[in-house]
């Protein structure tokens, strides 16, 4: 070889060492979640996958795998963990196992609106719960929407805290949930979601508590009569990566894969809340019968569960806790 021709292989080969991980490297991304592929949380994962596909020009692949085919919650982020699965997008109620101050955002009647809630999520509270994650295997893009959670049963309408008395009532078995409904005197029963109906059917449980869209999908209409909008917790789903994953990405993809959240999230929570809405239409149209709190109840109400917030806040990191109250004060104005 002369040495001119030394020169521009030795050139060639500079230039392909400078080319960023994304030119040279195709990944697919393994995205698990518990929802049905009709559900608002799956449309967001097909929004991501379309955004994250146009920038990393065909590089990024997400295969979707809806309806815990990877597994519950807690198999799908032990996976994301040990670097088997590079993605789920899980409720955050979840995570409070990892990090307990998760526990903030299941505080009851903290938010009265989605403007409210997505300003505590997307601000200083939600990122420092974030900051949390990687130390514990995860990465986070972010908070999607899945609504304000809701009573129904098979007993009565619930107006006033004081009908919540006695009612055998399915929740998270998540601690604060639990304490939240004692404190208005129902029988609070944990019980994993996959039994619920059969439970509801069986009378084992008067009633339950989950946002509209999901009674809605899993017909409890068929065997519940009282629909309440209580709103006594807004829940929402947190957008997770393998940090086992995130580390072998390059910073264009780590990038690439930011702003595409970034922009899922504003489709996914629009596609959420419409689909709330109109749920409440049909599960009235299917014989469901729906009333509303008034504010003045829901204050009461928010009074009742008070010490339960006190109890878990004194658990908590007392700095993340302050930037809690902080940012609900700020919000609230």
């Amino acid at each position: 070889m002369n040495k001119t021709a030394r020169l521009l292989a030795a050139a060639g080969l500079s230039l392909l060492l400078a080319l960023p991980a994304a030119a040279q490297q195709e990944r697919v991304i393994r995205f698990g979640h518990l929802n049905n592929a009709d559900h608002p949380v799956s449309f967001g994962v097909k929004r991501f996958a379309e955004l994250l596909a146009a920038k990393s020009g065909g590089k990024l692949k997400v295969q979707e795998f809806p309806a815990s085919q990877l597994g519950n919650e807690l198999q799908q982020q032990s996976a994301l963990q040990g670097g088997v699965q590079q993605m789920s997008a899980p409720a955050t109620t979840s995570l409070a196992g990892i990090v307990k101050e998760f526990g903030l955002i299941d505080f009851p009647f903290a938010v009265g609106s989605f403007e409210q809630a997505d300003a505590l999520l997307d601000g200083p509270l939600g990122q420092a719960l974030i900051a949390r994650l990687p130390e514990k295997g995860l990465v986070a893009l972010g908070y999607w929407d899945l609504g304000f959670r809701n009573v129904t049963n098979s007993k009565r309408p619930i107006a006033r805290a004081e009908d919540f008395d006695g009612l055998k009532l399915r929740v998270i078995p998540n601690p604060v949930f639990l304490d939240t409904f004692k404190a208005f005197k129902a029988n609070p029963v944990p019980m994993p979601f996959a039994e619920l109906y059969g439970a509801l059917e069986a009378k084992a449980v008067d009633g339950q508590e989950n946002p509209f869209a999901v009674i809605l999908s899993n017909k409890m209409y068929e065997v519940q009569k009282y629909l309440s909008a209580t709103n006594h917790v807004y829940a929402a789903n947190i957008v997770l990566v393998s940090k086992k994953f995130w580390d072998q990405l390059s910073p264009a993809e780590q990038k690439m894969m930011h702003d595409a959240a970034n922009e899922a999230r504003g489709y996914q929570r629009q596609v959420s809340r419409a689909a709330a809405q109109k749920a409440v239409g049909e599960l009235k149209d299917k014989g469901m019968q729906y009333n509303e709190l008034s504010p003045a109840e829901q204050q009461r109400m928010q009074k009742i569960a008070k010490p339960v917030v006190d109890k878990f806040a004194a658990s908590y990191d007392p700095a993340l806790v302050k930037l809690y109250n902080d940012e609900l004060a700020r919000i609230r104005k």
